[in-house]
């Protein structure tokens, strides 16, 4: 092979390519993998009283650089382990402590991922005083309309059409809240519109949104029905459809029960005193 042009000579082997060098392994050192005294000392000195259980583990790091690895013993903390790196510098017999810590091992307890309360926030999270932080660069929204300079087009756009916004729906933004909408409870899959009689297309107090939405949903504006004020799908529908009718029955007025009041038989009847004025017995004084 020419150096110039890259090229194979006739009748030579091609160059074999140089192979990538495996990083080596690095051995356990003797010394510090039989400090393991050492290592518990100075894991005791940082832990609480009690808390540092049997060896576990020798883990060589390096070259004269080696973990030990503790039982935890501390209430809480199941699965994690002490760890005390120790190194021996080159030629030197003394090992000392480069490092303690408490890591968790394969199996430990651990709290959930850390994330920001922006996104630990869910649906429904949002109280009377709170305020979102502003979304950048949000995939529901895109850009809105901006002003063009042009007086008359800005003025139809802006103050006729109500575009004026920064930021409005994406498509993306729009499908998946026209999933959301149609899988939820104000869908056709509803316990509630699963027992109506008609649906809210057919439906007088049906509005209908306005853009490419209003083709599947729409507002509810029936006082009466448990939807009000609230968006539903075409195919949606309750007890309350301004279309539907039911059989009514007309009540039959109750018979009055009578009471004669005047009837001596429905009196009771007291003896009356003898001549002299004395009261039988049983009966009350007057004025009493």
């Amino acid at each position: 092979m020419t150096e110039e042009t890259g090229e194979t000579t006739p009748g030579t082997a091609p160059a074999a390519a140089p192979r990538a060098r495996r990083p080596r392994k690095p051995t356990l050192d003797a010394a510090a993998a039989g400090a393991v005294d050492l290592a518990r000392a100075a894991a005791e000195e940082v832990a609480d009283e009690g808390t540092v259980g049997e060896h576990l583990d020798a883990v060589a790091e390096g070259d004269r650089i080696v973990s030990h690895t503790f039982a935890c013993l501390l209430p809480g903390y199941r699965g994690w382990r002490w760890t005390v790196t120790v190194t021996r510098a080159s030629r030197a017999r003394n090992v000392t402590v480069n490092e303690v810590c408490l890591l968790p091992g394969e199996d430990a307890l651990q709290p959930p991922q850390w994330l920001p309360w922006a996104e630990r926030l869910s649906p429904g999270d949002v109280g009377p005083q709170d305020t979102l932080p502003r979304k950048e660069h949000d995939p529901l929204l895109e850009q809105g309309y901006a002003e063009t300079g042009d007086e008359d087009a800005d003025r139809v756009a802006l103050f006729e059409l109500g575009l004026g916004r920064e930021r409005v729906l994406s498509p993306l933004g729009r499908t998946e809240a026209a999933t959301r909408w149609y899988d939820g409870d104000r869908g056709p899959r509803a316990e509630i519109a699963e027992n109506a009689k008609g649906q809210c297309s057919t439906c007088g107090f049906f509005v209908p949104l306005a853009g490419s939405l209003r083709q599947v949903f729409g507002v509810c504006a029936n006082e009466w029905s448990p939807e009000d004020a609230r968006v539903v799908s075409v195919d949606h529908g309750c007890g309350a459809h301004s279309e539907t009718d039911v059989e009514v029955t007309p009540d039959e007025p109750a018979t009055p029960l009578v009471v004669d009041d005047l009837s001596p038989a429905a009196l009771e009847l007291f003896p009356a005193g003898d001549a002299d004025g004395a009261q039988a017995p049983g009966t009350a004084e007057a004025g009493r």
